[in-house]
């Protein structure tokens, strides 16, 4: 009786080891005396002690975090830049079989194509063109983890890190180019100005009315401001008709004046 019992005994325990439960977003890459014999789950598996093993691998997108790595520009400036990939195993089989850690393994090789990649690019196009960097290293790192059954799905730069003379130097920089802009903007102003002013000399000049309406006008506005004295100019043609009457008197003779 009692090896009746120790016999169930024994069944049982061996039924329990070799129960595996996978959740929905695991695998279980089957190996049977060391040679790979499957991908199992999810759900129940049964898994033969001894004979064969189960490695269990996530499917679940991972977010890695690539410490900050040290990069010289092309522009010869050295900053400080990191990132975050999200990659997830596509191929449970050969993120098992073809490399020995593939976390590790991704993480080493996002920290060095970081570097390569940035440092063919001067400093301004890493902090205007992020989004064109993100693609490029994002493509690299697809392309080089592929053999592994990684896909890496998106890469982002969160910092590049100056050292506080730089950062000087391009808020120097900043503020030249928008001191130049602003010259830039003031001088086409006057060319504008200038030659809307000599089209309307133009046209005046062609009709002595428009120069007298104009004349009033400039009155107009000088009377609405608040002014305790108001000098009006004289005009051309009077002093012309005034200087033509003059000359009359003169040449009459003694006796007519």
């Amino acid at each position: 009786m009692s090896i009746v019992i120790v016999v169930i005994a024994a069944l049982s325990a061996l039924l329990v080891a070799s129960i595996r439960v996978l959740r929905e977003y695991e695998r279980g890459v089957m190996f049977t005396l060391g040679r790979y014999s499957g991908t199992k789950g999810p759900g129940l598996i049964l898994v033969i002690p001894v004979v064969q093993q189960v490695v269990k691998v996530d499917l679940r997108t991972v977010v890695m975090d690539v410490p900050s790595q040290d990069v010289i520009s092309k522009d010869n400036i050295s900053v400080k830049v990191n990132a975050v990939v999200y990659f997830r195993v596509v191929d449970p089989e050969r993120a098992v079989i073809q490399v020995e850690d593939y976390y590790a393994a991704t993480s080493q090789l996002a920290q060095t194509t970081l570097r390569s990649v940035l440092g063919q690019h001067e400093l301004d196009e890493m902090l205007a063109e992020r989004e064109k960097l993100n693609s490029d290293i994002q493509d690299i790192l697809d392309a080089q983890t592929d053999a592994w059954g990684i896909k890496v799905s998106n890469v982002e730069i969160k910092h590049v890190d100056l050292d506080e003379s730089m950062i000087r130097a391009i808020a120097r920089q900043a503020e030249a180019e928008r001191d130049r802009r602003a010259r830039i903007i003031l001088a086409e102003g006057e060319q504008q100005a200038s030659e809307k002013l000599h089209q309307a000399a133009l046209v005046m000049s062609q009709n002595p009315a428009a120069m007298q309406l104009r004349y009033l006008q400039t009155l107009a506005a000088i009377a609405t401001d608040q002014n305790s004295t108001i000098v009006f100019p004289v005009p051309i043609e009077l002093l012309d008709a005034f200087k033509k009457l003059v000359a009359k008197l003169d040449d009459k003779p003694a006796d007519e004046k």
